[in-house]
């Protein structure tokens, strides 16, 4: 593991810990980079230094504590301006100041706008009590932008082209509000978004122009040095069963989560990797959405510092290791060469307390009575994912308590999703954590 390359990437539903994880790997094989390779602002990769700094990293690379490890985001990502300044003035406060420096940036990577988000804020206040969960960032709304009016979508590239900038953004901010916005791929059922507030484009001007002067814009060729260079990270957003066209439709982002993105630039650039599936030891979700395996009783005893009820996405929701749906992540990615797991501290505190017991789930039962186990897609289909989502949201998850000693829970869990452990956690921090290349498969 030290020598190769490394994909990290969420098992579940988003908030497994792979921030930890990234800044371990930083931190223990002298990796040469993290590259970002999907999502955008809306991710939260929690990191907990040694010496008790913390920062939730959304664009800069998880690794960015430690010093000397660049960023590169890729062309799969999305990309906020306006988000990196609050971030970097945030890792400034704690000590790292450097992070727009060590930063590049892929030019045909998209922008996301305060247009985006404004319209995206808009759109699921429309939807009421039908939420989809959105974290509110426009991360949705830059995507579905741009398939609708791909030669009008600006890039980060565009910043450093002021008059083709202008001209985007103009056509942008007067499509916001209008049936318009969405083109000829709006689905009939979709709430259009409602007239919002939008900023001045000369100020948005002003801002990404002094975006670019601070950041190192690069082209597709960029990433073939740092891969040529020394092992990377690539540090995957949110969780596979998330993912645009795998995920449980409609409660899904528009990013694809497994590790298809990553592979493909590796691909590109004549290199391989090795796969590194993220996993809690119980199964979490943040915002609407099926979770089978949820227990409202179990919050009490499995405090969350770093994750809460937000605005836009709504609760942290919590419940029992289901080992049904991460089975279905395995096979949506297309397999992992190892596991990391993190919050083993919890099964022996769990134990220990006068608690609900955690437990696991390796099978659903349907209304009838028969055992149902989702299968992946073979092809993009969001009606068939959305039909899916109905099957799973009825569903009984069949639960036997979960082992009180840590290493008969990796064992049972490693044996029940056919995976080696590689790496456990057993607290937010780098030295909490412990890793063995020699369970890796090749």
């Amino acid at each position: 593991m030290r020598d190769e390359h490394v994909i990290v990437v969420d098992l579940g539903f988003g908030d497994a810990g792979k921030g930890t994880i990234v800044d371990w790997l930083c931190r223990n094989g002298e990796r040469s980079a993290v590259i970002r390779f999907n999502g955008g602002a809306q991710a939260a990769h929690n990191v907990v230094t040694d010496d008790g700094r913390h920062h939730t990293f959304a664009q800069f690379g998880a690794g960015s504590f430690v010093p000397g490890v660049p960023t590169h985001l890729a062309h799969t990502v999305l990309v906020d301006p306006f988000a990196l300044v609050g971030e970097a003035a945030h890792l400034a406060s704690v000590g790292v100041g450097d992070v727009f420096d060590r930063l590049t940036v892929d030019e045909r990577a998209l922008l996301t706008t305060p247009w985006h988000r404004a319209a995206n804020q808009a759109r699921e206040l429309a939807r009421g009590t039908a939420r989809h969960g959105s974290c509110g960032m426009g991360i949705g709304e830059t995507a579905r932008y741009a398939l609708a009016h791909p030669d009008d979508a600006p890039t980060v590239g565009d910043c450093r082209r002021p008059q083709v900038l202008r001209r985007k953004l103009r056509a942008l901010a007067a499509r916001v509000g209008t049936t318009d916005w969405d083109g000829p791929t709006a689905e009939p059922t979709d709430p259009k978004p409602t007239p919002v507030d939008v900023p001045n484009v000369d100020d948005v001007m002003e801002v990404l122009a002094l975006f670019a002067d601070a950041t190192r814009i690069v082209d597709g060729g960029h990433i073939g040095g740092l891969l040529d260079r020394g092992p990377v990270v690539f540090e995957g957003a949110q969780g596979v069963l998330l993912d645009e066209w795998a995920g449980f439709h409609p409660y899904t982002t528009w990013s694809t989560t497994t590790t298809a993105n990553a592979l493909s630039i590796l691909a590109e650039h004549g290199h391989r990797s090795l796969r590194l599936g993220v996993l809690r030891t119980y199964t979490t979700r943040h915002g609407a959405g099926p979770l089978p395996t949820e227990d409202a009783t179990l919050a009490a005893s499995l405090p969350e510092p770093h994750n809460g009820t937000g605005l836009w996405q709504g609760a942290f929701r919590v419940g029992h290791f289901d080992a049904v749906a991460h089975r279905y992540a395995l096979d949506a990615t297309g397999g992992v060469d190892a596991l990391a797991v993190t919050h083993l501290d919890v099964v022996a505190r769990n134990a220990a307390l006068d608690a609900p017991r955690l437990g696991i789930c390796d099978e659903y039962r349907t209304p009838s009575g028969a055992a149902w186990r989702p299968t992946p897609p073979e092809s993009h289909d969001l009606d068939r994912q959305a039909r899916l989502t109905e099957t799973l949201s009825a569903v009984t998850p069949v639960l036997h308590d979960a082992p009180s000693s840590t290493d008969a829970w990796l064992a049972e869990v490693s044996g029940r999703l056919d995976t080696p452990i590689a790496v456990t956690s057993h607290g937010p921090t780098a030295s909490a954590k412990r890793g063995t290349a020699a369970a890796f498969r090749r």
